[in-house]
């Protein structure tokens, strides 16, 4: 608990940087406890709740600007933004700052290609050579039998490589859509191509929403600029949004600078994506909600400005890997969402929306440090509005003596991949070593062979012979391990 001057000042210090009508007695109330409440997402029971303030939060996480847009009842209810688009900026953020949207590109873009198929333009289904016209996916064993089409573009299961996208930054050429698909010069990835049957996993391929975006320019006649404003933008009220690449002159005095997980801006301030459908929308937390707001109302058939109640249920029902037609799908029933992430050099995001009940949260940050401090902040917006999603995991800890952690020392490797892992006794816990990119976590000890992270709680489970030598561990993702001799 806080002092009343220390909570006080806490709450002065992230009043929102801009003006408006103040908000209604329990809207503000909501809005006050979302900017003191922020939890870690591991709750360990038996010990008291630890809470923290977003001015302290945006610090320890060195994040200049943060933006928050919360939808409820069908609605818009607030929108805050706090901090400065640059660290070394004197203007203060607004809810008309810019961010980059990075791979939350890709559900907005995918109303496009949908709208598309309910106009007869596009098959679901269909063999997108079928329709391509300035690039082809290239023939090989993989597609012989089954062909790459949008529905596995837009569900990351065709086949197609290619993770994500690094950009470029300013002075460095910038590759055509071609360029990028071949993977030639000046493009920074590889080659998009088929390297698994199609529908047969779930891999997510940026690489596949680049073809989708070739694809929608090649059937429309139009780049995927204008396409996008006519067809999902303009229509779903998001006048905020562009995916122009790179960003026009008249735009960037609204733009956040991206930051380093140092702190330092990224040189040049941001890169530029010529993978539009993939990583390439500006846009605001608000113009994000619209969208959420577009989908729901779609669904209950109170607006279908882009798609019919029909294909939004499409859209909306789980997949292999449980993605829809565009964004990632979670929950159950009433507790169904669809989200997305975002990471661009600098930025970072995250969008949630409810299918039922008009709910819905956005933040966006511009600092590559953000992901954790979203975390936080949606975990209080979900305490405020008492939503079953979103909360922390609570987790017993067990107490272990120095022989018994001993016993789970050792080195841990992942046959498929050649990942290791090095672990090591700690002070009643267990230290977590990835030897590929140096990264340390610390594991609590729960009951048994059972441990969990402590930073997000999550579940780690070792194996034991018979007689009770430690063998392997089962870790998220999931991905097993077995203990060498």
């Amino acid at each position: 608990m806080h002092a009343f001057p220390a909570l006080l000042l806490a709450l002065l210090l992230v009043l929102p940087a801009f003006s408006q009508a103040p908000p209604a007695p329990d809207v503000a109330g909501r809005i006050r406890q979302v900017e003191t409440h922020l939890s870690p997402a591991l709750r360990i029971e038996g010990q008291p709740a630890v809470t923290f303030n977003l001015t302290d939060r945006m610090r320890h996480y060195k994040v200049p600007a943060v933006s928050i847009a919360v939808v409820n009842n069908g609605r818009i209810e607030w929108a805050r933004a706090y901090g400065h688009p640059g660290r070394d900026s004197l203007r203060k953020a607004d809810t008309l700052t810019l961010f980059q949207a990075a791979s939350i590109s890709k559900p907005v873009a995918a109303l496009a290609a949908l709208h598309l198929v309910e106009k007869d333009k596009l098959d679901l289904d269909a063999d997108v050579n079928k329709y391509l016209k300035t690039w082809k996916v290239k023939d090989s064993r993989f597609t012989a039998d089954k062909p790459v089409t949008l529905r596995g573009l837009l569900t990351h299961s065709a086949g197609l490589t290619v993770h994500g996208f690094r950009g470029y930054a300013r002075g460095e050429a910038v590759p055509t859509l071609r360029q990028v698909l071949d993977g030639s010069k000046p493009a920074n990835s590889a080659a998009v191509v088929a390297d698994t049957t199609p529908g047969s996993r779930w891999r997510y391929s940026g690489g596949g929403y680049v073809l989708m975006q070739q694809l929608v320019e090649d059937v429309t006649g139009t780049d995927f600029e204008r396409t996008m404003q006519r067809l999902v933008l303009g229509p779903a009220g998001m006048k905020h949004s562009t995916y122009a690449q790179p960003l026009t002159p008249s735009l960037q005095a609204r733009a956040s600078i991206g930051h380093a997980s140092d702190g330092r801006p990224v040189p040049g301030d941001w890169h530029t994506y010529p993978e539009r459908a993939a990583a390439g929308l500006w846009t605001t937390p608000s113009d994000l909600a619209r969208y959420i707001l577009a989908v729901q109302q779609s669904r209950q058939g109170q607006s279908n400005r882009i798609l019919s109640r029909e294909m939004t249920d499409r859209m909306l029902t789980k997949g292999i890997g449980g993605w829809g037609l565009g964004p990632r799908l979670g929950g159950e029933k009433e507790e169904l969402l669809f989200s997305h992430g975002g990471s661009n050099e600098g930025y970072r995001c995250e969008m949630h929306g409810f299918v039922t009940g008009g709910r819905g949260v956005v933040v966006m940050t511009n600092s590559d440090n953000g992901g954790d401090l979203i975390a936080e902040i949606i975990r209080s917006v979900s305490h405020a509005y008492g939503w079953e999603a979103f909360k922390p995991v609570a987790k017993k800890r067990a107490r272990l003596t120095a022989e018994e952690l001993k016993a789970f020392a050792g080195t841990y490797v992942e046959r498929e991949q050649g990942l290791r892992i090095q672990v090591t006794p700690g002070d009643n816990a267990l230290m977590v070593k990835q030897l590929w990119n140096g990264r340390e976590r610390t594991l609590f000890a729960e009951a048994g062979l059972h441990f969990y992270t402590n930073d997000e709680g999550a579940p780690v489970v070792f194996d034991a012979a018979a007689n009770g030598t430690i063998t392997g561990m089962l870790v998220p993702g999931p991905l097993k391990f077995t203990r060498e001799p």
